[in-house]
């Protein structure tokens, strides 16, 4: 029997710390109350968990007043807030061909009935952003622009503070589901003026968290209204953070786990685990570079992108195959036939090595039509925190093997 090796992190991380699940377990065993709604100890107990969350995230992303951090259950529910409360009759919307669905079917439910009207800046073959195509795009009424901070299907990073640069004034929402916790974010030097993030995936929380940073001065409209804790006497949503976007009972017991991920990240720091997750991206771009039959998409720099690697296995391909036929980082050439196919490969490295990946589409369509991957989609390996380079160089001897045709 293999070792199970997992390598979904960009879908939710695994394992967690140990002092996520003794963060959940306290609140659910010693706590318990709801914050804000009594005022005996355990409540108050409860607030001072839930406010510690809040400014240790404030801490991660160097945001100056906790209170702009509004809890949700994911970054969907964040980039949703802002894209139906902010957004209003007649405004423009600049978003780029590498988004996630999070991002797309707001953005095009909106367009559908005519309320916004939207751009999409076209990103090369390897997923980034060229900055500069943007101001032509910008308009009179244009309202806000949406970034993919790295593309959760081949890791592409984008230039965030050329791209504030780029915008001026226009508002920047950046979904950071797949950097938040593993890449340096500061909302105050990247210009940041909305930041969606996910509690599950690099910030080691559980599932069920995420949050929507707001810069000061921005409004967005409350999707739900309802009991808030505060100003109970008056029958109108409090107009204030945030609580304003914060109805209803949160995922508390979910909200200590996500504080503790966050603790555990500050102590190890950013910059240790970014980079870890380059050097077991480095090591496997190295060890996957020449295999014949393998294409892998996006940057190929391990600099230049998180530890996520998508590739296919191409059956038409010369031993040493780089650029020109579809080898690393290559567009998939139509002419090319695949004999293993990625769901077929994923299931191969699942029940033959104990592997864990995930292949398909990612929920990104667009970002896969942009690295000619549609509709067949890739093999995504996304490594995490926890990952070793022992475990890298398994995973790399399976798909040579699969490449190969040797898993049978």
């Amino acid at each position: 029997m293999n070792p199970l090796i997992y390598l979904d992190n960009a879908a939710t991380s695994f394992p967690k710390p140990p002092e996520v699940i003794e963060a959940m377990l306290y609140f659910m065993k010693e706590v318990g109350a709801n914050p804000g709604r009594s005022g005996h100890y355990r409540a108050v107990e409860a607030d001072r968990i839930v406010s510690n969350t809040r400014n240790v995230i404030a801490k991660l992303f160097n945001i100056t007043n906790p209170d702009q951090i509004v809890f949700t259950m994911n970054v969907t529910e964040a980039l949703n807030l802002v894209i139906n409360g902010f957004l209003k009759q007649g405004d423009h919307v600049i978003t780029t061909s590498m988004e996630h669905n999070s991002v797309l079917r707001p953005l095009r439910y909106l367009e559908k009935h005519g309320v916004i009207t939207l751009s999409v800046v076209e990103c090369d073959y390897k997923g980034r952003l060229d900055s500069h195509e943007i101001p032509p795009m910008i308009r009179k009424n244009t309202a806000l622009m949406v970034l993919n901070h790295a593309s959760n299907v081949c890791g592409t990073i984008q230039d965030v503070r050329a791209v504030k640069q780029a915008i001026g004034d226009v508002p920047l929402l950046l979904d950071a589901a797949q950097t938040a916790g593993c890449f340096p974010i500061d909302v105050e030097a990247d210009g940041i003026d909305f930041l969606a993030f996910t509690g599950h995936k690099a910030m080691l929380g559980p599932q069920g968290t995420g949050g929507l940073y707001m810069r000061e001065g921005l409004t967005v409209n409350p999707s739900i209204r309802g009991g808030t804790g505060s100003i109970s006497e008056k029958e109108v949503q409090p107009d204030f953070l945030p609580d304003m976007l914060e109805s209803g009972t949160r995922n508390n017991v979910g909200i200590a786990g996500l504080g503790a991920g966050v603790d555990f990240i500050l102590k190890q720091g950013v910059s240790k685990i970014k980079e870890h997750d380059k050097n077991l991206t480095a090591a496997l771009l190295s060890a996957l570079y020449d295999v014949a039959g393998v294409t892998i998409y996006g940057p190929l720099k391990a600099e230049e992108q998180t530890a996520t690697i998508s590739l296919t296995i191409d059956s038409l391909l010369p031993p040493g195959a780089r650029y020109d036929y579809g080898g690393c980082g290559a567009v998939n050439l139509e002419l090319m036939e695949e004999d293993v196919y990625p769901a077929e490969a994923g299931n191969i490295l699942n029940t033959e090595y104990d592997i864990l990946v995930r292949t398909g589409l990612h929920c990104a369509p667009i970002a896969h039509k942009t690295l000619k991957t549609f509709p067949e989609g890739t093999i995504r390996v996304s490594m995490g925190y926890f990952n070793t380079l022992e475990e890298i160089a398994i995973v790399a001897n399976a798909i040579r093997r699969i490449a190969s045709r040797e898993y049978s």
